[in-house]
């Protein structure tokens, strides 16, 4: 398959690798190389980061008359994340939009620039302030240029602390969200973003079953946050690129204990949803009561 790397090397569970998608000057590389493999994790997410903003609102009082609320999005790539919660759409609207164009369609730039009044035209009442973080500049660069992205950070926390600059933009943050970068990134990551915080947020983590969440959880709880696991369901990441990264996953998910029968047996990565929040906002809204729909 085209943009299809091989596997095996960068991450400890024999992961595939896409690097030639995830930076390049607009996303229609990265929408139509994920499309075949029925990538969906986003779509999960815009329910999900939806629902966690309205009991964010509901606990300050509701939306009428408070600030946006405020959301860094982690490992943010092209802002795929901000366009679902921000705007009406989908991510088979995004795959149409993108996955299926032509060479002569216009690129980089221009598209960024058609982008923006597309979006524009979607925003949904109430939007949120998202300021989003990852090490593609490029990626970063179309999110901004494209509206997605209030702040854009090209930033690598797991090898240098966070800037000044970020560190501001990260003030009053009330969500934390990442759909697919923990086992990229790590405890470090996320130990550097709690440094820039006086008050913790909430952090909602789709994380691979083949990945432990553990010691991002344990560096969570020193910032005193408790970490719920949600047990009704897993959540379709994406297909299995080829055989040999099928076969890595079991083997990842054999040494953690786990086994694949109803889950990764179907052909999908599958990932769990981790929700952190303060022992005080537990107490009073258990996860379950949370997110009753899921």
């Amino acid at each position: 398959m085209a943009g299809v790397a091989h596997t095996g090397t960068g991450t400890d569970w024999g992961k595939a690798h896409f690097e030639a998608i995830y930076n390049c000057p607009d996303p229609r590389r990265y929408y139509s190389t994920l499309q075949p493999l029925e990538y969906q994790i986003p779509q999960h997410g815009q329910a999900v980061f939806r629902a966690l903003a309205d009991a964010l609102q509901c606990r300050s009082g509701g939306s009428a008359g408070r600030p946006p609320l405020r959301v860094v999005d982690l490992c943010c790539s092209y802002g795929v994340n901000a366009a679902l919660f921000n705007h009406e759409v989908t991510l088979d609207d995004l795959y149409r939009r993108y996955a299926g164009t032509g060479p002569d369609t216009p690129g980089g730039d221009r598209l960024a620039k058609a982008d923006r009044a597309f979006y524009a035209a979607r925003r949904r009442p109430g939007a949120a302030r998202i300021t989003g973080i990852d090490a593609a500049e490029h990626a970063v660069g179309y999110a901004v240029a494209a509206g997605l992205l209030d702040r854009g950070f090209a930033a690598n926390l797991e090898d240098e602390a966070a800037a000044p600059e970020l560190c501001r933009a990260l003030d009053g943050t009330e969500l934390i969200t990442v759909t697919g970068g923990v086992g990229y990134i790590t405890a470090r990551t996320f130990a550097r973003l709690f440094d820039c915080f006086s008050a913790p947020p909430w952090v909602a983590a789709f994380v691979l079953r083949t990945v432990s969440y553990r010691p991002v959880s344990t560096l969570l709880a020193r910032a005193g946050l408790v970490t719920e696991r949600l047990t009704t369901r897993t959540f379709r990441q994406r297909r299995f690129a080829d055989e040999a990264e099928r076969r890595a996953a079991v083997e990842a998910l054999a040494r953690r204990g786990l086994t694949v029968g109803g889950k990764e047996a179907d052909g999908f990565y599958h990932a769990e949803l981790y929700v952190s929040r303060p022992a005080a906002d537990v107490a009073a809204l258990p996860l379950a009561e949370l997110l009753p729909a899921f």
